[in-house]
């Protein structure tokens, strides 16, 4: 639709995770960083934790690409309390298929595939995404896993991850064995206000076009309504694109931004909720009032 108003080559805002985008901020890349540390060093149990949108699916898209033949993995995204038959889940997450319902046979299917995988050189790694929707014996049944050896080694590595309860979940008394089995965690935060203006920028340019599009108050104000989440960034950049090729603005200034949200807020879908809160936000919109007398919340 704007792609060509604004010389794109591809959508630069879309929500999908795109790691061919990842802009890696400093609380990112050391996200990026634990989940490498935790495949490079057979740690064991990894967890990765942050707030809905914030880019946790991106990383693990990103860390999927790095990996060479060598290394093995599972992925499970779809998860829920009643998570049915955990070993059968497995088992698909390598594309396994099995009509086996006693448990331990399922059990030792996997046993031998994992034997053989290390074995033949190969590192096992199995992935959970979204696993605060697990229950707690959901994930003492994948701690069991984790205790298979071969040779003494153990042969499977475990990455968690979630939104912030999974951390509530694992600090749980039934869950303590887990917790202490969890070698490298850490807690995704949301992009500063330069990390979000250079996220668009970078974002803009992957996609060819000018870096210079949006003015320095619209990154302000994308920031205030974002609160730093990438998703809710992608959100309101791409509405701003669209609100700009129909007023055909050469460049995307604060007001189409905020009409854009006004918009969509008599729409009946709000951007930003109390549950976004960002101190660095407000602050930084009291400072431009201060100095610039313009009040980047306004929306109507």
């Amino acid at each position: 639709m704007y792609e060509e108003f604004y010389h794109f080559k591809e959508k630069p805002f879309t929500l999908s995770p795109d790691p061919s985008f990842l802009y890696l901020g400093k609380s990112h890349r050391r996200a990026m960083n634990i989940l490498e540390y935790g495949v490079e060093s057979d740690s064991g149990i990894t967890v990765v934790s942050g707030e809905v949108g914030t880019g946790k699916t991106t990383l693990i898209r990103n860390l999927l690409g790095e990996l060479n033949d060598n290394y093995v993995v599972g992925l499970i995204n779809n998860t829920q309390k009643d998570f049915g038959n955990l070993l059968k889940w497995v088992l698909l997450s390598y594309g396994i298929e099995s009509d086996e319902t006693d448990q331990i046979k399922l059990y030792q299917q996997l046993v031998n595939f994992i034997t053989q995988k290390h074995e033949a050189g190969h590192q096992v790694i199995l992935i959970i995404d979204e696993a605060q929707n697990l229950g707690a014996e959901a994930l003492e049944d994948i701690r069991m896993l984790t205790n298979i050896n071969v040779d003494k080694a153990v042969v499977l590595q475990l990455i968690l991850v979630g939104q912030p309860e999974l951390i509530e979940l694992l600090r749980k008394k039934e869950l303590r064995q887990f917790a202490q089995r969890v070698s490298a965690d850490y807690l995704l935060q949301p992009l500063t206000f330069k990390e979000t203006e250079k996220y668009i920028r970078h974002r803009i340019q992957v996609a060819g076009g000018d870096k210079d599009l949006f003015a320095q108050t619209a990154y302000a104000t994308v920031f205030y309504h974002s609160a730093g989440i990438p998703r809710i960034i992608n959100t309101i950049c791409d509405m701003a694109l669209v609100y700009g090729f129909a007023d055909e603005a050469p460049r995307i200034r604060k007001e189409i931004i905020l009409d854009a949200i006004r918009d969509r807020k008599v729409g009946g879908l709000v951007i930003r909720d109390d549950q976004n809160f960002n101190q660095d936000a407000e602050d930084l919109r009291q400072q431009i009032i201060e100095k610039t007398g313009v009040d980047i919340a306004e929306i109507g």
